[in-house]
């Protein structure tokens, strides 16, 4: 345990331990909200002792948690009320107001400790993939799941551009030079990185920078009283290209180009830390931000300079110069300040980052507690152990996993039970925390839940016995069926125990992807499509057993977190068949003796499935692109032009991204919807022109292929739902009668 070695860290944040003017009236209001029922018999008291440490122990009223921090606290009514209660709260919504209705004594005072200091929460582009759209109900369902897991060091971006544009006016900037650097709603987080400028689309509205920033203002409070430490945002160095103009002698240059994105798009303009005006900005962004939310809401800020961004020069002392004056610039407007980075460029671009560019960039900012360094993709590519763990400052060991917000079932149970203690106990170590920075939240919650759970254990968790009490919490029907079990049993031992690091990611289902006559299977790397795993021993077997469940326990259905996992599970099952298809149509199209007709059948089955899968998905309200899109419009104001910005803005994220294309299909998903009115369509027109080409004796055309696939994204970007054919909002159809039809037609 980190004990007194964390306890400085902790400090150092203002996590400290609890004192008497703590206030515990958050957490109470937390179980009011979610255990309305039996909030008067839960009781909370705070008391000196570990950092980070809790114990349950009955009371004449019912049960009483004591904490010496407020986190502590909300992960001490979590333990009790999914290893007492259980019952649990999880992304499709919460549980825990069906506690029994007498509340199960706790005997023996329950006691424990977080292992780490700091347990985080958030990647930069989650606020794009999956909070864009988000209002307070849906962000207050994700603080309450985050404070009850033991969050409480959240990165909290909400609002930035209201701040920001503040800091331009200030420093001349006209509303217009202002606008032409913004970027649209669902793709503000890279022009936070500094990859992309500008819009597609239309110009950000200053409704929506408004608006979110009136969102923050509700926010904030809400993550401080769960016992949260916000990380906020801070000036970065990005700025409008007329800022050179005011500026002529500033040392001002011009970034990388970003993805294939057209240089009116990138090469954003940066300021180095070492001029002076760096600071004067940092200084004025900061002080409007603690004018605007109160100067001791946190005193850590998130700063990323070279996410996928190529530095400048690649001289050592340049480097160190750049972090110097950030850093510098940060502690002049903030004496306390803590800079925390995302660690992804030391992985992303290894090239550049050698280890003694990275000691140099790193070793610019004095003391090792005055940074936080994420080491993002911990499970898969760590790059602690090959940094010296950072130089020494402190880091977080992070689960990256799902790229672009794709959904697809994959993960490593046993990596993320282990590995994040290995690193802990390593020589030299100076780790001191461990969190989740998924692009995006779809599904696998299992894989993001045992890691927030392995913080708060010295020695590694169980996996059998784990998913085994989470299966029970998660379908809380008396008695559960052990078919629901044995399903859960082998999806955990199989495709949640891939030990392949080059697969270790969100498997991505092919028909996501534009469709081409090569390159789209057994692709590995963090958009993988190789499947890991059998799919006759995994998907078929594990659904007919919970079905089979569901045959003996008909209450089942009702139980929501059920009819998402039978769901998902026959939407995996269709995603692999498709690759078998597709390899026939393959096969077929360049057999020399093959015809158009031939073509044709072999095309046939993959569009049926297709038909299938968006069925499927229609059946449950997280499986719908017109949930996406309804999200995306609340935001208008009743506004039709307003409306149909924001609705282009989802339409492209999760499609082209970006006008022509740029990363296509990155942030693909399986959505009723765009299955039906996007991805068939598509394949459509595929196998429409493999047919014709085969009639015609043309050379297939890769060009051609793409060109028709980009018009196709192009003209759907620019719909509206709900004027097309048989398209809807909401659910449609029956689960069960669906999901049996799968079975019996792609078993």
């Amino acid at each position: 345990m980190y004990l007194r070695k964390g306890f400085c860290a902790l400090a150092a944040l203002g996590l400290s331990a609890a004192t008497a003017s703590e206030d515990l009236q958050g957490i109470y209001a937390l179980a009011k909200r979610r255990a309305p029922a039996h909030a008067h018999e839960f009781s909370f008291a705070l008391f000196e002792g570990e950092p980070d440490a809790f114990e349950i122990s009955d009371a004449r009223s019912g049960i009483h948690i004591q904490c010496t921090t407020v986190s502590a606290c909300a992960r001490g009514f979590y333990t009790y009320l999914t290893q007492y209660g259980g019952v649990d709260i999880w992304w499709t919504g919460s549980r825990l107001n069906q506690l029994p209705s007498r509340l199960p004594k706790v005997g023996k005072t329950v006691k424990g400790q977080a292992i780490v200091p700091y347990r985080y929460h958030f990647n930069t582009v989650t606020f794009d993939y999956t909070a864009a759209f988000w209002d307070f109900e849906q962000w207050e369902l994700e603080l309450d799941w985050l404070a009850l897991r033991g969050v409480n060091l959240p990165l909290a971006w909400v609002g930035y551009e209201y701040i920001l544009i503040e800091t331009f006016r200030e420093a001349g900037l006209s509303d217009a030079d202002i606008s032409d650097f913004l970027s649209g709603p669902a793709f503000q987080a890279w022009n936070r990185f500094g990859n992309i400028q500008g819009s597609w689309g239309g110009l950000l509205p200053m409704a929506w920078v408004d608006d979110q920033f009136a969102l923050q203002k509700r926010l904030l409070p809400r993550m401080v009283e769960l016992g949260m430490t916000p990380v906020m945002p801070s000036f970065t160095g990005f700025v409008p290209r007329a800022l050179s103009a005011l500026h002529p002698n500033a040392s001002i240059v011009t970034g990388s180009q970003w993805s294939g994105f057209p240089t009116a798009l990138t090469n954003d303009s940066f300021l180095e830390p070492f001029d002076p005006l760096f600071a004067t900005l940092q200084q004025s962004f900061i002080a409007k931000q603690q004018a605007a939310y109160g100067a001791d809401v946190s005193h850590v800020y998130t700063l990323d300079q070279y996410n996928e961004n190529d530095p400048f020069s690649g001289d050592l002392d340049y480097l160190r110069n750049v972090s110097a004056g950030t850093f510098a610039s940060l502690r002049a407007a903030d004496p306390a300040a803590v800079w925390l980075m995302q660690g992804w460029l030391f992985f992303s671009d290894a090239v550049f980052w050698t280890d003694d560019r990275v000691a140099a960039y790193l070793g610019g900012v004095p003391g090792n507690d005055s940074m936080i360094v994420l080491d993002l993709y911990s499970e898969a590519q760590p790059q602690w152990n090959r940094t010296a763990s950072y130089s020494g400052k402190q880091w977080v060991w992070c689960e990256l996993h799902d790229y672009g917000g794709n959904i697809g079932m994959e993960g490593n149970l046993d990596v993320l039970t282990h590995a994040p203690l290995t690193a802990l106990s390593s020589p030299g170590s100076s780790m001191k925390g461990v969190g989740l920075t998924m692009e995006g939240q779809e599904g696998n919650e299992i894989v993001y839940d045992i890691l927030l759970d392995q913080a708060w254990s010295s020695t590694p968790l169980n996996t059998s016995s784990y998913v085994s009490s989470w299966v029970s919490r998660r379908y809380p029907v008396k008695p559960l069926p052990k078919a629901a079990q044995e399903a859960w049993r082998i999806l955990s031992t199989t495709v949640y125990n891939n030990q392949d690091p080059n697969t270790q990611a969100t498997i991505k289902g092919i028909y996501e992807l534009a469709p081409s006559l090569t390159g789209m299977t057994n692709r590995t790397g963090h958009h993988p499509t190789a499947i890991p795993y059998d799919t006759d021993a995994t998907m078929v077997a594990a659904l007919k057993l919970l079905l089979e469940a569901r045959a003996q326990h008909p209450a089942l259905s009702a139980v929501p977190e059920f009819a998402y996992d039978v769901v998902d599970v026959a939407r995996q099952l269709l995603s692999n068949r498709f690759i078998g298809l597709y390899d026939t149509l393959i096969q077929t199209y360049t057999s020399t003796s093959s015809t158009a007709q031939s073509v044709s059948a072999a095309g046939q089955p993959l569009l049926a499935l297709l038909t299938d899968l968006d069925a499927l998905l229609s059946t449950n309200e997280h499986f719908l692109l017109s949930s996406w899109i309804a999200d995306a419009r609340k935001w208008a104001h009743g506004s039709p032009s307003y409306g149909a910005y924001l609705e282009y803005n989802a339409r492209n994220q999760v499609t082209l991204w970006g006008p022509d294309g740029e990363i296509n299909d990155y942030a693909s998903k399986a959505w009723a919807g765009l299955v039906g009115t996007y991805y068939k369509p598509r394949w459509a027109a595929f196998v429409d022109y493999l047919v014709e080409t085969k009639g015609t004796g043309q050379a297939y055309n890769a060009t051609a292929v793409s060109s028709t696939m980009l018009a196709i994204g192009q003209e759907w970007g620019n719909r509206t739902w709900g004027t097309g054919p048989g398209e809807r909002w909401g659910v449609h159809g029956d689960t069960w009668e669906t999901v049996g039809h799968v079975l019996r037609t792609w078993a």
